[in-house]
């Protein structure tokens, strides 16, 4: 398993799905990582109900942050907000070594948790989209 699950972050981080731009989105956000240099940008496209209808990202970084950038893309699309929410947490709980729940294909990135200095890389993305969803200001790994 653990081969299939190098390989899933290779494949993300060299391959990202929903890489892009939305003109004129709902939500969008700017992270950075300044230990590493690692920057994204997430746009959103919600609808009326409050799901996340579409999910595109930019951002230049290590195969890490856009792997889990791009898989992350893929598992809130079609989602509520409550339950990017309670995925956030969960995907979260994971990479911090607090437990988790089945991730399924975003469990590839639990054994980041074993490289503290590479899990600001895998939650960059993480902490953008909730900020955009908070429609809070910029966010940073700085004190994470």
């Amino acid at each position: 398993m653990k081969g299939l699950y190098q390989d899933l972050i290779i494949d993300h981080g060299t391959k990202p799905r929903r890489k892009g731009i939305i003109e004129n989105p709902s939500a969008k956000e700017r992270g950075h990582n300044p230990l590493c240099g690692d920057q994204i940008e997430v746009f959103l496209e919600i609808d009326p109900d409050g799901v996340v209808k579409r999910i595109r990202f930019e951002g230049e970084g290590c195969a890490i942050s856009i792997a889990s950038a791009s898989l992350m893309a893929e598992a809130v699309e079609g989602r509520p907000a409550e339950e990017v929410q309670a995925l956030f947490e969960n995907v979260h709980g994971m990479l911090s070594g607090k437990g988790h729940d089945d991730l399924g294909k975003l469990e590839a990135l639990s054994g980041i948790s074993q490289y503290p200095m590479r899990v600001k890389c895998a939650t960059l993305s993480w902490h953008t989209l909730m900020a955009a969803l908070k429609k809070m200001g910029p966010v940073s790994t700085e004190g994470v």
